[in-house]
């Protein structure tokens, strides 16, 4: 599979001779295995990611230790918020990780930020990009405001059973609680809800989709 990186980076048809060269000599590939994690530190300066193959999922962390998923980086999306540094006044500590094996490229941040200062194409990609990801965390903030739990919920094995391409799905109730920034006790109580009602079935490691329909209706 071609992993080259204009095969990845947006607006590449648009960017000078120099531009490209100056990204293929900076940029640096690397494989991170399901589970690894990584931080983006305090000053939030990885660099920007260009996903080639497999599933981020972009999270914060509370003080208290609880998680919640803002966002998730399939092929050929880009992470932004990794190298927020070089936007002014945006500072994200968020953490990455791996969902699937993933393959990706790193942009340092100074080398993006130069070409984004030199290139209107980049800029305005960047702009459209930054709208995209800040959009989706305002509805994520207006699901966890407005919505009930077993809505939010739905939602969240309905998007996984797409994702997966299977009904059964092996996760924890651990691990839907951190995407969904709750605690393990409230999706343990809303799950055996669900199946009382007929809409899954509870195995260990497992929850099966068992009616999609009302799920569908649930969510909306």
């Amino acid at each position: 599979m071609d992993m080259a990186l204009e095969s990845y980076f947006p607006v590449w048809d648009k960017l000078t001779a120099n531009e490209r060269e100056l990204l293929k000599q900076s940029a640096v590939r690397r494989i991170l295995p399901k589970g690894t994690l990584q931080s983006t530190g305090t000053d939030g300066c990885i660099g920007l990611l260009v996903i080639c193959s497999g599933q981020l999922r972009a999270f914060i962390v509370s003080d208290e230790g609880k998680e919640i998923t803002l966002y998730r980086l399939f092929e050929r999306d880009i992470c932004l918020f990794s190298a927020s540094c070089m936007i002014n006044s945006i500072q994200f500590d968020i953490t990455l990780e791996a969902e699937k094996d993933t393959e990706l490229w790193i942009v340092p941040a100074e080398v993006y930020k130069m070409i984004m200062e030199s290139s209107a194409a980049v800029a305005n990609y960047t702009n459209e990009l930054m709208a995209t990801r800040f959009s989706e965390v305002m509805w994520l903030m207006e699901q966890i405001l407005w919505k009930r739990f077993d809505e939010r919920l739905a939602a969240f094995l309905l998007e996984e059973s797409n994702l997966e391409g299977s009904n059964v799905l092996k996760i924890t109730h651990e691990r839907i609680a951190a995407h969904l920034g709750t605690a393990r006790e409230v999706v343990t109580r809303m799950l055996k809800h669900f199946q009382s009602e007929g809409l899954v079935e509870l195995a260990r490691g497992t929850v099966e989709l068992t009616d999609i329909k009302r799920l569908q209706e649930l969510s909306e």
